[in-house]
């Protein structure tokens, strides 16, 4: 099974992700606005086995009740997003090797969508959150 990699921009945190991601999408809620912050954020949801760390280790954040959001300690890069007791986790799409191999298909929390982004009418949205798979 071929996997993506990908890493924090100082290089000290590397990951792997086997094979297709269960959805890709791009989130406009405003704790990923702040935890990025960018205007909105772009994730592939991998299965939570399909995913690990092959060098450095991540610094955890919880940024609400339940939500661990992974990022370099050394850099910032922010890296993932993982709600405890699901069977995902969400991987920043820029934070890829090669980000432009997957192409986010819907956008989600347009309800805290900044007012001046442009959303694409090529993709599906939601006013909040959407079911995992596409």
């Amino acid at each position: 099974m071929a996997s993506r990699l990908g890493g924090c921009l100082c290089g000290n945190v590397r990951y792997a992700a086997a094979g297709e991601p269960v959805s890709v999408s791009i989130c406009h809620c405003a704790s990923c606005r702040k935890s990025a912050g960018a205007p909105s954020v772009a994730w592939a949801v991998y299965a939570l086995g399909d995913f690990r760390i092959t060098m450095g280790a991540m610094t955890v954040y919880a940024s609400s009740p339940g939500v661990r959001r992974g990022h370099c300690g050394a850099c910032g890069t922010c890296l993932t997003f993982y709600e405890l007791g699901e069977e995902t986790i969400d991987i920043t799409l820029a934070s890829l090797d090669d980000p432009d191999q997957l192409c986010p298909t819907k956008e989600i929390w347009l309800s805290h969508r900044l007012p001046w982004e442009v959303v694409s009418r090529e993709r599906i949205g939601f006013e909040e959150c959407s079911p995992t798979s596409d």
